[in-house]
């Protein structure tokens, strides 16, 4: 047995209809037919071809997602933030693995994904780790091991350091991004291919 999409169904039954109208009914609906603009059908026939079209690059899609650790902690997700990620897919915006994961998938379509470092934050890398004078973190609190810095780099963008070693002259910043090393797993679904 073959399945064809609920509305592609009702679509093929109404162009036939049109085509091929029960004789009963000549009458009474030859003025209607007249009235249907064939640009309907056309828009209708586009918009369910958007739908059912994989996703690529270049693509602009509005994404729902969960983010967890394997212990089944949920770190982000789309819910939190109050609506679906939008994004251009290849674009360089999200992580390099949610982006691979979103291309081919069509709308509506679910998935689970499990991203390896690599292919989310990287590895921790022992070089991120740079000792800095004291005289140069903030002075309004006492600094401890385990706090979170903010570190303005040299282009202008704010990265969070975490403070993992102090001594008498310095302390040492841990640069690398808080999810560094982690595996990371995510629930998506595909809401929409954003159009024009």
């Amino acid at each position: 047995m073959y399945f064809i999409e609920p509305t592609i169904s009702v679509l093929i039954v109404l162009i036939i209809f049109i085509a091929h109208p029960p004789k009963h009914l000549y009458k009474h609906t030859l003025n209607v037919y007249a009235v249907i603009e064939p640009s309907y059908f056309s828009d209708l026939f586009n918009k369910i071809g958007d739908d059912m079209m994989p996703v690529k690059k270049g693509d602009k899609v509005k994404v729902d997602y969960t983010g967890t650790f394997d212990d089944g902690t949920v770190f982000d997700s789309s819910e939190k933030h109050g609506n679906p990620l939008e994004f251009e897919v290849g674009a360089g915006k999200v992580i390099k693995g949610f982006d691979s994961a979103i291309e081919g998938m069509e709308t509506g379509e679910e998935k689970d994904v499990k991203l390896q470092p690599a292919d989310a934050y990287g590895d921790h890398d022992p070089q991120m780790f740079k000792k800095v004078p004291k005289d140069q973190l903030p002075k309004e609190q006492e600094i401890k091991v385990g706090m979170v810095l903010g570190v303005t780099l040299p282009n202008g963008a704010q990265i969070p350091a975490k403070i993992t070693e102090i001594d008498n002259e310095s302390a040492t910043l841990d640069l690398n991004h808080p999810m560094a090393g982690k595996v990371l797993n995510f629930k998506l679904k595909l809401v929409e291919i954003v159009t024009a």
